[in-house]
Order: structure tokens, then C-alpha cells, then sequence
């Protein structure tokens, strides 16, 4: 975090200033916070947000049309001075009367409330919101000591409706006590936040722990334990705030899964999928739910859940159009989820072998791929460190998962009966679209063109094996470009090939020819650490990778000394963990 900073003194004005050129059409910069960029009508309300910055979009994305009419910013996390909230309360009022929204933080409380009294001297009609949402923070007995967290969103986003659809202050200061009431979060977080200009974290968590209820300026949580996984993690959300159900309270909820600063949408979107069901369990509706960063902590990895239970004034203004940065659409309907309907898998039926040599071959074809997947699974995090000293260190991650879809098909259509042909090229597609990524279109496509030299009614003997190999080699080369000395796969595969060829032709065995071609794969594969790659991402960093093999080489000669040992045992059983072991070792003494 803010390695673009400049000043730390000046670090939250200057990015006010920055967001308020960037949406000019939303919002117009002042001293110490924005104003809309149109003011709401006269008589209107005006609902004034605010509190310390770091938690973007809160509270500048939150101005504009249909919710806050005006936001007032301090530095990091530290509130706004009773002035800067003074003038610019002023600033906004459109004669209906002032809201002020903050947080219930001590600052907060005691700055804005300073400014509604100082307010009110002269003249104003204001009234005072302190959000209160944070469940850790105090009992539901003791509910106006919780502090205000993600909650903020929902709660001012319903009152600055309210205010836009033109009720009078009483009503609408009715509306900010009630949804206050209804709503509740709970969060947890994986690590703390840097502030501006400082070299370390504000407050730190434990490394793979994860601290419940902490803070969004680290003030102490309620618990701490090892970061679950996430089936069980959305349960710990769930089921604490399930608690807080309000007795009478409806069955439709407005629910936000908010992400505090450097824990990723796509991981937000995972711990959803999981939290649908639990909902839909309970039978909760959710209305137009949220899923992204609302409120945030610089950079603090961590998430909360925010439910607001929802009655039919608060629903409608939780439906109504908002025109801000941080949330834009037009009047809501239906629900907040449409079911995921996935199709049925259809059955692949396998051609069954007519003769017992053919269905002995498509087994073996099934052992040696379930031996590669689970060497593959061994070495995967060793080749993708390798992988990733030039390359973005997916190499790993990719081979085990194709071996593994690999392996899971070719067994089932062993088991169906099938040839060896119809095996590996079943195996071969699976492994395509498992794996994904360039290595993963390489290797299934290489396996297809592998399988073109077998046939489904008799064991696969030297001619076919070698053929496949050829097939393969040159399917890769056309689709790939690459040649020897580019630092690819194809600096292993070429040398396999051809000594396998060579040892054919020489009158050696299949097993001994296949070995020699795989030593040989081995060699080149080792040799690629004195290359300069010239394909793919690696290339972009090459003169890193200098010193270090290929992680597509070493995973390719890999997988032929695999098969050459499956060879020697016959090819129906697959090699014990002792191989499996040194295949692995051979993989870690290339990084």
C-alpha cells in the first residue's frame, strides 16, 4: 500500500482532490470533503456523510443522487474537525433540514456532534446518525456502544433515498434510526493495513490466522484462529449474524459481502457461492445483494458479512435508483438471485474393445496415467517455483490438475471396456480442458496426436509408442512454433524422440529404447538452465531464467521416465510412492 504517496501528510487530500477531477459529473471538491455535483431540490433534506479516509469508496463514493448529498473527509482514519463538518453541512443544506451520518467512533461521535450543536446555534434543524452495526464490538443489549463498520453502506444508502424521495426530516431521521436498528455485520481479518509513508503494518495478524471481529483500525477482536476453509468460514459469518435476527423481523434481507482493501473480488465471489445456499436454508430472500469493496481499510485483507432485515419502506428505498461512484443503477426489481442451474452431465458411452488385447491395452493406458498424476502432484509446487523465476509460476498447478482430469476419464473408460486409442484421446481432451493455459492445449493435443498412432483392439508395441512420440513432437512444434534451443518443452521432447528412434533402429528392446530416449529428455531438460527463453511470457524475463532449467522441460522428461518404468513393469501397474518419491527429487535438484 501506497507506494504512490508523495506527502503522508497530504496523502487523503490529494487523493480527494484526484477522485473529485475523476468524476466531475458526480461530485465537486471543497475543503475538507465533496459536495453533489447537482444539488437535490430546494427543500430536500441533505444528508451529510463522513469520517476519516482510507476506507474508499466510504465516504466520498457515496455522494451523488439518491444517496449523501455532501461527504466530509479527515486524514487517515482520524475525524473530520468539527469546522470542516461545520462548512460543509452548510454548503449542502437545501432548507429541509441537515442528517448527519458517521460512524460510532469516539472522534466521530464527539466532532459531529460538536457541529450538530454548533449548527443548531444557528439555526439549522440537524439531526445526528452514529452507525452501529459491528456485532463484535458489544452485545445486542448494549447495542448503541457498537461501532459502525460495513453496515454504512446500506444504512446511508437507505436514508439518502429517503431523503430523495422527499420525506421531511422526521421521517427520514425514523427511517436512519429503524434501518440502524435492522442492520448488523461481522467481520474478520486476515492481516492489517500501512499507512501512508510507514514501512509497517498498523497491526498485524498472526501468519495463516484469521482474527474475528478485529477492527477496521486494528481496535481488538473477540477471538482468533487458523483461516478455515471457505465453506467453513462462510458459516462463522452466517451463523453469527442469523443470531441477531430481530424477533417479528421479515424474511428478506439486503446483504452485503463487503472485502476490506486487498482481499480480491475473486475470493469474495467464492466465499458467495458458498453463503447462497445457507441463505436459501434459512429461508431468507435476499434482496439486490452486494458483493465487492464498500468499505475498506487501505490495505487490510480480510471480509465482512452485512445483513439489514428489511421491512417494505426500507426495501423500496434499498430498490430506488443511486447515481454515485460507488453505486450506479436504476430502480431495482425481482430478487437478488437467480438460481444457478447447472445441465446434467451427459453419460459419455465408450466404445467397448472387441478382443481381450485391446481392453488389456486401454487399462494400461489408465495405470500410466494414473501414475503421472500422481507424480505430477508431488512435483507441482516445486515446478512452479521454477516456473515461476521467469513465467507467472502456474506450470505446476496446471500439469497436476490436466494429469489428474487425465487420469480420472482414462480410468473410466478403462473400465467401460475401451481401446487404448479411445483411451488416450479421452484422456488427452480431459487434460486440455482441466489444465487450461498454453501447457494445458500443448499436452492435449500431443496426447491426441500420441493416440493416433494406437489402435482400440490390440497393446500398443514398439512401432505404435514410437509413432505416437513422433505424432506428438511434431503436433507440438506446428502448434506451439517452438524449436530446439527456444527453452520450451520442445528441448526435451526432440532429444526423447529421437533417441528413442535411434535405439529402435540400433535393435534395442522397447523398454531399454524408451528409458534411453527419457535419460537423453532428462539431460536436455537439465541443459535448458544455460538458455535464454525466446516463447511465451518467459521471454519477457529472460535474462532471470538464466541458471534455471524449464519447468515445461523438466515436467516433460518427467513424465517420460514415468512411463519408461510403467514399460518395465509391463505397463499395468503403476509405480509405488518409493518412485514416485525419487521422481520428485530429480524435479527439485533442476531448481
Amino acid at each position: 500500500m501506497t507506494k504512490i504517496c508523495g506527502d503522508a501528510s497530504t496523502f487523503a487530500a490529494s487523493a480527494l482532490r484526484g477522485f473529485s477531477l475523476l468524476h466531475p459529473d458526480l461530485v465537486r471538491y471543497v475543503r475538507g470533503g465533496v459536495l453533489r455535483a447537482t444539488p437535490g431540490r430546494r427543500g430536500k433534506v441533505a444528508v451529510v456523510l463522513g469520517g476519516g479516509s482510507g476506507h474508499y469508496p466510504a465516504f466520498a463514493g457515496y455522494v451523488g443522487p439518491g444517496f449523501g448529498d455532501a461527504a466530509v473527509a479527515g486524514d487517515i482514519f482520524a475525524s473530520p474537525s468539527t469546522q470542516a463538518i461545520k462548512s460543509i453541512a452548510r454548503q449542502a443544506d437545501l432548507g429541509g433540514g441537515i442528517i448527519l451520518g458517521y460512524g460510532n467512533y469516539a472522534g466521530d461521535v464527539l466532532n459531529f456532534g460538536i457541529a450538530a450543536d454548533r449548527l443548531r446555534e444557528e439555526g439549522y434543524d440537524v439531526r445526528v446518525l452514529a452507525t452501529a452495526d459491528d456485532v463484535a464490538s458489544s452485545d445486542a443489549s448494549t447495542r448503541e456502544k457498537r461501532r459502525g463498520i460495513a453496515g454504512d453502506l446500506v444504512i446511508f444508502r437507505i436514508v439518502g433515498a429517503a431523503a430523495e424521495a422527499g420525506l421531511t426530516l422526521d421521517e427520514v431521521e425514523e427511517i436512519a434510526q429503524r434501518v440502524n436498528r435492522q442492520t448488523c455485520t461481522f467481520g474478520v481479518a486476515f492481516d492489517g493495513c500501512t499507512l501512508p509513508g510507514e514501512k509497517e503494518k498498523l497491526f498485524e495478524v498472526p501468519k495463516n490466522r484469521m482474527a474475528l471481529g478485529l477492527g477496521v483500525h486494528g481496535e481488538p477482536g473477540i477471538d482468533e484462529q487458523d483461516v478455515p476453509d471457505p465453506e467453513h468460514l462462510a458459516k462463522i459469518l452466517f451463523d453469527r449474524l442469523l443470531a441477531e435476527l430481530p424477533e417479528g423481523a421479515s424474511r428478506r434481507v439486503a446483504v452485503l459481502l463487503n472485502g476490506l482493501g486487498s482481499t480480491k473480488q475473486e475470493e469474495l465471489f467464492v466465499l458467495w457461492e458458498r453463503l447462497v445456499p445457507m441463505f436459501e436454508k434459512a429461508g431468507l430472500t435476499l434482496v439486490a445483494p452486494l458483493v465487492g469493496e464498500y468499505v475498506t481499510s487501505l490495505d487490510m485483507a480480510g471480509c465482512s458479512l452485512t445483513l439489514t432485515w428489511l421491512d417494505e419502506d426500507l426495501e423500496r428505498y434499498w430498490r430506488s435508483p443511486v447515481e454515485s461512484a460507488a453505486l450506479s443503477h436504476g430502480q431495482l426489481s425481482g430478487d437478488g438471485i437467480t438460481r444457478l442451474e447447472v445441465p446434467e452431465e451427459t453419460e459419455i458411452l465408450y466404445m467397448r474393445s472387441g478382443t481381450a488385447q485391446g481392453r488389456r491395452g486401454g487399462a494400461c493406458v489408465a495405470a500410466v496415467m494414473d501414475h503421472l498424476a500422481r507424480t505430477l502432484a508431488e512435483a507441482e509446487s516445486d515446478l512452479g517455483h521454477i516456473d515461476a523465476v521467469a513465467g507467472d509460476g502456474d506450470h505446476g498447478q496446471g500439469m497436476a490438475r490436466g494429469s489428474a482430469a487425465a487420469a480420472k476419464v482414462a480410468q473410466a473408460a478403462a473400465d467401460a471396456g475401451a481401446g487404448p486409442a479411445t483411451v488416450l484421446t479421452s484422456a488427452a481432451d480431459a487434460w486440455a480442458d482441466r489444465a487450461g493455459g498454453t501447457s494445458g492445449a500443448l499436452w492435449g493435443e500431443g496426447l491426441r496426436a500420441f493416440s493416433l498412432a494406437f489402435d482400440d483392439n490390440s497393446l500398443p508395441d514398439a512401432q505404435q509408442l514410437s509413432g505416437g512420440a513422433r505424432n506428438s513432437m511434431e503436433r507440438i512444434m506446428e502448434l506451439g512454433r517452438a524449436k530446439p534451443g527456444d527453452k520450451t518443452l520442445v528441448d526435451a521432447l526432440v532429444p526423447f524422440v529421437e533417441t528413442l528412434e535411434k535405439a529402435l533402429a540400433a535393435g534395442h528392446g522397447l523398454v531399454e529404447a524408451w528409458q534411453m530416449g527419457a535419460q537423453a529428455s532428462h539431460e536436455a531438460a537439465q541443459a535448458t538452465r544455460d538458455l535464454l527463453p525466446r516463447m511465451g511470457r518467459a521471454k519477457m524475463h529472460g535474462e532471470r531464467s538464466k541458471g534455471h532449467p524449464d519447468a515445461g522441460a523438466l515436467s516433460l522428461a518427467l513424465c517420460a521416465r514415468i512411463v519408461g518404468e510403467d514399460l518395465g513393469r509391463g505397463l499395468a501397474s503403476p509405480g509405488g510412492e518409493g518412485d514416485q518419491i525419487e521422481a520428485v527429487r530429480l524435479v527439485k535438484a533442476g531448481r
